[in-house]
């Protein structure tokens, strides 16, 4: 809660986004490594089913909960004057210290993986990565045709999952296109440079 009976609000883009880089480099990371080891299956084959998991998991991390997503936007209510509005960056920062030992977990599982298949379970986080760059550029086209951008409850972000669209979240919050310092699918916004 924030003073006045208002409460923190963060983007849902900027919280879909901010995964994107982590997994795409932690991904590219153990793909690299994974490269240089034969594993059981050789690496032409192991390239080649990465290649299918990056195309599967980008498909289905672009496309999950889409339906929910849109039922949150149709439903979306105006910001209170009383909101605060959480900056991109703090955003960005706790889902990323939130999810830090995942990611961890994750290079150390894509690196092990290369003893089996390799390049594969690189290639298959760097899809996860591509498919949340995706799911924001779509979120992005939704604020820009309804004219608003679409902020969360802080409080309703599971610190654990940081997911925008999880059971705990009852309703999005928008406000004008220019509101925050975050365009429409999450970017930082540049500022023109003062003459």
């Amino acid at each position: 809660m924030v003073r006045g009976g208002g409460h923190g609000l963060a983007r849902v883009a900027v919280v879909v986004r901010a995964g994107a880089a982590p997994l795409w480099w932690t991904g590219v990371c153990a793909a690299g490594v994974g490269a240089l080891v034969p594993g059981l299956t050789g690496r032409r084959i192991g390239g080649l089913a990465g290649a299918a998991l990056f195309l599967v998991a980008l498909a289905v991390v672009s496309y999950a909960r889409r339906g929910r997503y849109a039922a949150l936007i149709a439903s979306a209510a105006r910001a209170a004057k009383q909101d605060a509005l959480q900056d991109r960056a703090v955003s960005v920062r706790a889902w990323r210290r939130g999810h830090r030992w995942w990611l961890l977990v994750a290079l150390a599982a894509a690196v092990a993986s290369a003893f089996a298949v390799p390049v594969a379970g690189g290639l298959l986080l760097a899809g996860c990565g591509a498919g949340l760059w995706l799911k924001a550029a779509w979120l992005g086209r939704r604020e820009l045709t309804g004219g608003v951008l679409l902020w969360v409850r802080v409080d309703w972000l599971d610190a654990r999952s940081g997911r925008p669209a999880g059971k705990a979240v009852k309703g999005y919050r928008s406000t004008g296109i220019a509101a925050g310092d975050a365009v429409p699918g999450g970017a930082r916004r540049r500022t023109a440079a003062l003459v």
